[in-house]
Order: C-alpha cells, then structure tokens, then sequence
C-alpha cells in the first residue's frame, strides 16, 4: 500500500525548473514524460532565462524570471485551453520550454565564396570576409513557433549555418552601399558591422533572434590586388622618383668600378656613369635650380630595342641590336643561315627565315660573279 502511494506522488510534479550546465543549449524542454504537473507546483526561472507552456502544440503561458506557484489564476492561457472553471484544482499535463535568452558569442562567419563590389578606385573587386558575432533569443514564442518546434534540446550549431548565410548575402550589400574606398574598409569595419547588426537583427525579428554585435576581423582582396596595393605602397616610400633613379644609378655605377673586365657590364656602367654625370652637372651649373623649377625640356628615352644573340662556331655572342646585326651583316658574319635568338623566340632560328631581320640581311653585298 505505501509502495502504491509513492508511484502515485512520483506521478506528479511539483518544481520544475532548469540548471543549465551546457555553453550552447538554446532551448530545452522538461523531462515531464507520463507524469503531470501538480496545480500549485514551483516553477523557477532564473536570470537569462524564460518559461513557455505548450498545450497539445499550442503555445499558452510565458514566464520572465521568478519563482511562480502554478495556479489557474496565474495561466490564465492555459486554464482558458484546458477549460478549468471555479479554480478546479488537479494535477494537468503541458509541455515546458525553457528558453536560454543571454547572449551567445563568439560565433564565427565567414564568405565561402568572394563577395563582388565595385570599387571607385580598382573597379570591380572580389572580397573575402571573416569574423565573429553574437545572438541571443529576443521573443521566445516566436522562436518557439518559427523554429524550434518539437525539438527537445534546441543548440546554436542547429541554427548557426542559417545565420551564416543570411550573414554572407546581406555582407555583399553593407559593403557596396557603403560609401568606404577598398583602401579605407579597414578603418570603417566597426561602422559597417554595427550597421549588419542592425539589418540582421530587423530581418531575424520573425523567428524572435537578435544579433546584438557583429565583428568584422579581416577583409581580404585577390592576389593581383594586393600586388597592385604594394606597388601603390613602393612608389610611395620612393618618393622623389629623380633622386631615387639618381640613387640607383650610382649604386649600379659603383658594381660596374668593381667589374671593371665585365663586358657588356662595363658599357652599362659606364653609360650610367656618363648620365649621371650629366645630371649632377646641370644640378650644380648656376648653383643648381631652385626647388620647384621646372625641369629643362628634354626628349623622351628612346624606346627599348629586341636584344639578339647569334651563334658562331658553337659559340653565344651578344647581346646585339639591330644596329649591331647590320654591322656584322656588313662585316660578313652574319648570314641569312646564322643561328640567331632574342627573348619571345621557343628556340634558335636561322635569321634567313625571320621577317624582322629582312633589312638587316639586305645590306649584306651578294656574292661576286665567277672570274
């Protein structure tokens, strides 16, 4: 009989409440099974949390957090569902939802996919994007009808992908509709987050989610872009460009003193030499020009001419230009059956078969009639 009697009192409940020991739990619902809730049971709701009675699917009572004696008088949804008249105190089944409503951080997003913008400055650009966010539950019940459903224990990875791609296809439009230069992302990206936490937080009040803060960590451009953003960044540290070619054409001057039997070096360096003793005398005649005088007219450099290298008995010679074939034409070394290459060419070529070098060959005397 006293057996009997405790099945009987294990058959209803009388607190209900939720300690959660978990960092992702969003929704959880009490393990009531087969047994009924006593009228008159504790319910406990403790800080960042909420209650919400389910009636055979249909959402009745939420609580805010508190401790709460189960009475008819304060369900009242629930006793109008269950038809409870003059206060009828007896045990009843609902389904209970606690839901989690502090902030869950630290969640992570980032772009498959490159979003497209178009830049001011480089056209269109490709961005890759990543960083962090956080969300927390603002209307329980809508979560609850929109989302959750039956589900017993409801986590943010159920809910995170959907997130990550309302992100991703809202992030195309944040930034195009910024008004930022590619150049000046990085200095805005707490402004342009704010504003994505503000649309995302509009667009997600239908299913009861808020996302109080979006972090952008990195915005990234293709590989051409950042070669093109550090050349951009090189001229800027070379400054005046007519010293730094002065610059450099005395150190080159200074390798070529060091390899005096160099060759083709030596002509280089003494070229170089020659210039950059031009230079420093037009700076020092007259005392030198006064700074923000306009520079003497003088004529472009001549345009780079194809460097040719011919074989001879086995042998590498050049690099020669055009004035340099025509002189060993001339000479008779060179023949329309020389072996001759430049850069461009896949391998070496008779200079008899390449149109380029038909007026070089024509300066070359034809054969003297037999005696």
């Amino acid at each position: 009989m006293v057996g009997l009697i405790d099945k009987l009192r294990g058959e209803f409940i009388d607190i209900v409440e939720w300690l959660d020991d978990s960092r992702d739990t969003i929704v959880w619902r009490f393990p009531r099974y087969q047994n009924e809730i006593k009228m008159g049971a504790q319910l406990v709701v403790r800080e960042s949390q909420a209650a919400v009675f389910v009636n055979e699917g249909q959402i009745a009572d939420a609580f805010t957090p508190g401790t709460y004696t189960l009475e008819t008088r304060n369900l009242p949804v629930l006793s109008t569902l269950k038809g409870w008249k003059y206060g009828f105190n007896s045990p009843f089944k609902a389904e209970v939802y606690f839901v989690n409503t502090r902030q869950f951080t630290d969640l992570k997003w980032g772009t498959q996919n490159p979003v497209i913008v178009r830049d001011p400055e480089f056209g269109v650009v490709r961005l890759r994007a990543f960083g962090a966010y956080a969300t927390r539950v603002a209307d329980p019940q809508k979560l609850l009808r929109e989302l959750v459903g039956t589900d017993p224990q409801f986590r943010t990875e159920e809910v995170q992908e959907y997130l990550r791609q309302l992100i991703v296809g809202r992030l195309g439009s944040a930034l195009a509709t910024a008004g930022v230069p590619l150049l000046d992302l990085a200095a805005h990206q707490d402004a342009i987050g704010r504003r994505l936490a503000a649309v995302l937080t509009e667009e997600l009040s239908d299913v009861g989610i808020a996302i109080p803060k979006f972090v952008i960590e990195n915005i990234s451009v293709p590989p051409e872009v950042e070669q093109a953003l550090d050349k951009r960044t090189g001229m800027g540290a070379v400054g005046d460009l007519d010293r730094y070619t002065r610059y450099q054409a005395a150190n080159a001057l200074e390798e070529a003193a060091k390899n005096p039997g160099g060759g083709a070096g030596g002509g280089i360096g003494l070229g170089m030499g020659m210039a950059v003793g031009q230079q420093v005398a037009r700076s020092m005649a007259g005392g030198g020009a006064p700074a923000g005088a306009p520079a003497a007219a003088e004529p472009p450099p001549l345009p780079n001419q194809a460097q040719w290298y011919v074989g001879v008995a086995g042998q590498r010679q050049g690099p020669f230009d055009l004035g340099g074939l025509a002189e060993r034409a001339g000479a008779g070394t060179l023949s329309a059956e020389t072996l001759v290459w430049r850069a461009g060419m896949a391998q070496w070529q008779p200079a008899g078969q390449l149109p380029e070098l038909a007026s070089v060959l024509a300066s070359v005397p034809p054969p003297l009639p037999p005696q």
